[in-house]
């Protein structure tokens, strides 16, 4: 119906799925295997698990897929017939994130603070994205980040 596809039953027994974690959409890739959307993640051929709230971008274009981590680690798939995919992908990343505000730190860029859900926790977990060319270990840098982040959540109530 409607062009949909059963994920096929191998592929779905291969899935490392936690308690409560099912299936919302999946896409065929290019060469071998599946990318699968579940509820909590997004399952790439070969096994590897994104979790949605791990995910700071994923962009589309003709050759497929390529999805940035918040920690800067890049994964790309190339999907010639994406289907639910990437409006399923941009729900879910988009429903992890309870506020995001980027702070500018020094003339060489800012830092963006995101509080995003964690499935299995109650209170939202902030992290630093900070922008390309700035070294998120440079303690001078993280300490302007927590003073804004701790600014940000004084005006937020949190």
């Amino acid at each position: 119906m409607f062009g949909f596809r059963r994920l096929p039953r191998e592929v779905r027994t291969a899935l490392a799925l936690e308690p409560g974690e099912r299936v919302v959409s999946h896409a065929r890739a290019a060469g071998d295997g599946h990318v699968v959307a579940t509820t909590h993640a997004l399952h790439l051929p070969g096994g590897l698990r994104l979790p949605w709230h791990l995910m700071d971008r994923a962009v589309w274009d003709e050759e497929g897929l390529t999805i940035t981590m918040t920690d800067g680690a890049v994964h790309a798939v190339r999907l010639p017939e994406p289907g639910l995919l990437p409006e399923t992908i941009r729900e879910r990343v988009t429903a992890t994130i309870v506020a995001s505000h980027r702070v500018p730190l020094d003339p060489g860029g800012g830092v963006r603070l995101v509080a995003r859900r964690v499935p299995g926790y109650d209170t939202p977990r902030w992290e630093f994205i900070f922008d390309p060319g700035l070294d998120p270990e440079d303690p001078g840098l993280r300490a302007l980040a927590e003073q804004a982040l701790e600014e940000m959540r004084r005006s937020l109530g949190v």
